[in-house]
């Protein structure tokens, strides 16, 4: 999970900071002491991730593109320079714009937005842009949310005290809900020094940046692995009260198998070691035969362990984590029972290879397997009124046709409560039937008006003739096929 750090460079950051017994100290010094904590563990526990660092004030400049080289990071932040006003919106823009080019709209970002409260005065404040955000148009909607999954921190250079005084306090919390809500906005305790700031990065830290160990185990094997970013509980909708599920500090791997496809990664593992690893044995064997474990994560959740490479030269070890429940995968069953070949009372697979046991094929037939009328564009139902339309241009030679298309969208209609379109019909078949030419069959004015009048039955919602099992039938008329008029008569 990418980080994005957003270092406020304003006038304000210059503001002097009294420490007892050293010399005078800015806030930015203070900022920039904090960061370099964050930096430090960072390069020591995320050293594959990738930081940006972007300063603004008036203006936004990226400073440092991602990087993985800390050292670049800490260089760029002890030469920052002084500028003039804050704007954050145009910042916040920048951010977004930085994240999309890297990264895309899908993967998840973190921002740490480090500031000291003083929110800018008049137009390009963020107490104006939340004023008017409401008023623009859509080529200049405020930032936030962002396009792409994202957590927002902010530290403030400031306590608690300092930022009620005035509306920042409330600007900052406006800002963070608009970002979702994802996020936190840390204040410093006590009087702005060394110590407090420390305490502040490091509260951020132990949220948004603590090291994920766990122990993988197959069998008699196991190894301490660093899952990084680390896992995110998981909340499930369907429950009654939901408990947030999380990864244990124990994954178990329940099996390995063939694929040809790697999917997009949702969390890395990387180990390194010079003595005996299970992990690098693991990783090694997937890699080379192109396959893929299942692992166990927690009671009923499971996930799938496989290499993926960076560059020609290096690969990770990657585990992406399936939705929490006993089926997560429908056509591979209950993960529960899956186990070896030599378990089973004949090779599921036959001699040959010729079958296999895959994909489970459900109990119950899908509704999406059968024969039915959907419409999900408005695209899809004017092709269906066009084909009756049609149809109803070629009658009587049509007549069938017809009547089969027509009673389709009935009964679609009348799944739907859609009334309104079948009165709409009838008024086109109405229509159709006053435009058909002299050299017209006599019948299909006939079948155009029955049908039209079928139709405004049914739009009434009558029982007698919204019924969904019935089907209306062409009118038997003197110059219908089959002897219908000697029938009549």
């Amino acid at each position: 999970m990418p980080t994005v750090v957003l270092m406020d460079a304003s006038l304000s950051m210059t503001r002097p900071v009294s420490l007892e017994g050293s010399e005078e100290f800015q806030r930015k010094n203070l900022a920039v002491h904090g960061l370099t904590m964050l930096f430090e563990h960072m390069a020591t526990n995320y050293r594959l991730e990738f930081t940006a660092l972007v300063v603004f004030s008036s203006l936004w400049e990226l400073m440092v593109p991602f990087t993985r080289d800390y050292n670049t990071l800490q260089e760029a932040l002890n030469n920052l320079e002084d500028y003039d006003k804050t704007c954050l919106e145009s910042a916040l823009q920048g951010v977004s714009n930085i994240v999309q080019q890297e990264w895309g709209s899908t993967c998840p970002c973190q921002v740490v937005l480090v500031t000291d409260g003083a929110l800018g005065i008049g137009r390009g404040s963020l107490r104006h842009s939340l004023a008017t955000m409401k008023q623009r148009g859509e080529d200049k909607k405020f930032p936030l949310p962002f396009p792409f999954p994202s957590k927002l921190y902010i530290m403030c250079i400031s306590n608690a005290e300092e930022l009620q005084a005035t509306d920042a306090m409330d600007n900052l919390e406006q800002l963070l809900t608009l970002s979702g809500g994802e996020g936190h906005i840390f204040t410093m305790d006590g009087p702005l020094c060394l110590k407090s700031v420390q305490a502040m990065f490091g509260k951020l830290i132990d949220q948004a940046y603590t090291p994920f160990h766990a122990v993988l185990r197959c069998g008699n094997l196991a190894s301490d692995v660093q899952v990084f970013p680390r896992p995110e509980p998981v909340l499930l909708d369907d429950e009654v009260d939901p408990v947030p599920k999380a990864v244990l500090t124990e994954a178990d791997e329940v099996g390995a198998g063939t694929t040809d496809d790697m999917e997009e990664d949702t969390s890395t593992n990387q180990m390194a070691g010079k003595s005996p690893n299970f992990c690098v044995l693991l990783h090694g064997s997937l890699k080379v035969e192109g396959m893929v474990a299942l692992v166990q994560l927690g009671p009923d959740w499971y996930g799938m362990l496989y290499s993926q490479a960076d560059s020609k030269k290096k690969s990770n070890l990657m585990m992406s984590l399936f939705e929490p429940g006993p089926e997560p995968l429908p056509w591979l069953g209950k993960i529960s029972q899956l186990g070896p070949i030599s378990d089973a009372l004949e090779n599921p697979y036959g001699e040959d290879d010729s079958k296999s046991p895959f994909p489970v094929q459900p109990k119950n037939k899908r509704s999406y397997a059968q024969n039915v009328t959907v419409w999900i564009k408005a695209s899809g139902l004017q092709t269906d009124v066009q084909k009756i339309l049609r149809n109803a241009r070629k009658l009587p030679e049509k007549t069938q046709t017809f009547y089969k298309e027509l009673n389709r969208l009935r009964k679609a209609a009348l799944a739907f409560g859609f009334w309104e379109l079948l009165k709409c019909v009838a008024e086109l078949l109405e229509r159709e039937c006053t435009l058909l030419p002299d050299s017209a069959h006599p019948d299909a004015a006939f079948q155009l008006s029955h049908a039209a009048q079928q139709l405004k039955l049914a739009s009434t919602g009558d029982s007698q003739y919204a019924a969904f099992e019935h089907n209306i039938t062409p009118m038997l008329t003197d110059f219908s096929g089959g002897g219908g008029g000697a029938d009549r008569m």
